[in-house]
């Protein structure tokens, strides 16, 4: 054997072992990688969702509030959510709401329960009909049953004649355990025997929502307003109240009671007394009815039908932080002075272009007459007394009218139901709003809409023709210049 064959043999021995030993070095550093890769992916499964998932959902669908945070991290007893739900049928957005409650707090334990498996579990608790993905909400003997179309809210929209569908989980779970954890609720009275309104029943299921107890009241059958009053709600009356009334609730208020007034000009006669409440705190309701002239402060192409500014209040801020408008129709006009009584805020105010017309439901012209009050005016104020009494009042008696209400957007529902917690005193309660399930369009003009399907049926593809031939031309071009 040449000598030249055995050196060129040993070499080829030498890049033998080299050859395995970079192989075996690759397979054990895919190994390590791949180790390392599995141990991440465990851990990062075992994290809770609230530090893997990131909501980016227009609506915050799978977030939850502020309000949620402060009911359940006060709590000091276990609450129990039972998730009644077949294997395979899980809502993945119930399922993900479910996982922020029990990241909260350790008091919060969720429990499946497949009614295969435990068909009688949900007769204990309701006697409805049980859909998958309806909860059940424990806490000792308390307990709360949240059907699934109280979960996932349809409504009709009389304009389009179809339906909007809303996510009302949040909502629904935290006023649950509000519930089951409290051993009593507050109780709200509702004045009665001057003609007033019905509340409307968007409104007293929204207090009923918040945990709150409704029941009437009539001054003439008692000597005074009872003790476990959390407040005393005036809605729409349609005759006035007599002296003794007046006084009796002109004393419930110095005393720290909590009063909620909703009253407008009413069609015969006046309310006087009833008027006459808040001007010992400075407050002054003109007889008539406001109207607008600012085209920016009123809706419908009616001048009646108010857009007033907000102002900063604990039962406002959140209305503005969304930029929601409180529409106020028919609504007398509040004046506010000094008081040594105690402390107004403005909440609503109507523009410097305002006045009112004294003859109300009697007009002939929305035009500004000689006669007719100025404006600017007040429309909803917030007392505090010196006692810790408290009264909010609106100038309006419709606007908590489910049209109304639909109008704007459910925001005069929520500023009343804010202004009754802030008077109850149930402020982490505030109302949670549904989150909005319908698709948001992104509407277009005609001119462009022609200039997108230019650009992105003519122009995107000439340029990319364009970069193709380039490219291939450069290529062909470097191949001879090598040749």
């Amino acid at each position: 054997m040449k000598l030249s064959q055995i050196f060129k043999g040993g070499e080829n021995k030498k890049e033998s072992r080299l050859a395995l030993k970079a192989g075996s070095y690759s397979l054990m550093v895919s190994a390590l990688v791949l180790a390392i890769l599995v141990v991440v992916n465990i851990f990062v499964s075992a994290l809770p969702s609230s530090m893997t998932k990131y909501d980016i959902s227009a609506t915050k669908l799978y977030s939850i509030t502020s309000n949620t945070k402060v009911v359940v991290n006060s709590l000091e007893q276990d609450v129990n959510i039972y998730w009644i739900v077949q294997s395979g049928q899980e809502d993945d957005v119930i399922e993900n709401l479910l996982s922020k409650y029990e990241a909260l707090s350790d008091h919060i334990h969720v429990e499946k329960k497949n009614p295969d498996v435990y068909p009688t579990f949900a007769q204990q608790y309701t006697s409805e009909t049980v859909m998958n993905n309806s909860l059940v909400v424990e806490c000792g003997d308390r307990s709360r049953y949240i059907g699934y179309d109280d979960i996932y809210l349809q409504e009709a929209d009389m304009y389009s004649y179809s339906y909007s569908t809303s996510f009302d989980g949040e909502g629904a779970i935290t006023s649950a355990i509000d519930y089951v954890v409290k051993e009593e609720l507050p109780q709200v009275y509702v004045l009665e025997g001057h003609g007033e309104a019905e509340l409307p029943a968007t409104f007293s299921e929204q207090i009923e929502k918040d945990n709150i107890e409704i029941k009437s009241l009539s001054l003439l059958t008692v000597d005074e307003i009872p003790e476990d009053a959390a407040c005393l709600i005036i809605y729409a009356p349609q005759s006035d109240i007599s002296e003794e009334e007046l006084n009796m609730l002109s004393d419930y208020v110095s005393d720290g009671g909590k009063l909620l007034v909703m009253s407008g000009p009413v069609q015969d006669g006046s309310l006087s007394n009833l008027n006459s409440l808040p001007e010992s705190y400075g407050v002054t309701v003109t007889e008539g009815i406001v109207l607008e002239s600012d085209r920016e402060h009123y809706a419908f192409q009616a001048p009646y039908i108010l857009l007033p500014d907000m102002s900063s209040h604990q039962i406002t801020d959140s209305l503005i932080e969304e930029n929601y408008f409180v529409l106020m129709p028919i609504s007398q006009g509040l004046t506010v002075g000094e008081s040594s009584k105690g402390s107004v805020t403005a909440l609503l105010s109507t523009s410097a272009y305002s006045y009112s017309k004294a003859d109300a439901y009697d007009l002939e012209t929305y035009d500004k007459e000689e006669g007719d009050s100025d404006g600017p005016f007040t429309l909803a104020v917030s007392i505090e007394d010196n006692s810790g009494g408290g009264i909010v009042w609106f100038a309006s008696s419709s606007f908590l009218e489910d049209m109304y209400n639909a109008f704007s957007s459910g925001a005069n529902g929520d500023i009343a139901m804010n202004a009754l917690s802030s008077l109850v005193g149930e402020s982490e309660a505030m109302a949670i709003r549904s989150k909005s399930l319908n698709y948001n369009y992104l509407t277009i003009s005609e001119a462009t809409s022609s200039l997108l399907k230019a650009v992105m049926i003519g122009v995107f593809p000439l340029v990319y023709f364009g970069i193709g031939v380039y490219i291939v031309v450069r290529r062909r071009r470097l191949q001879n210049e090598k040749g």
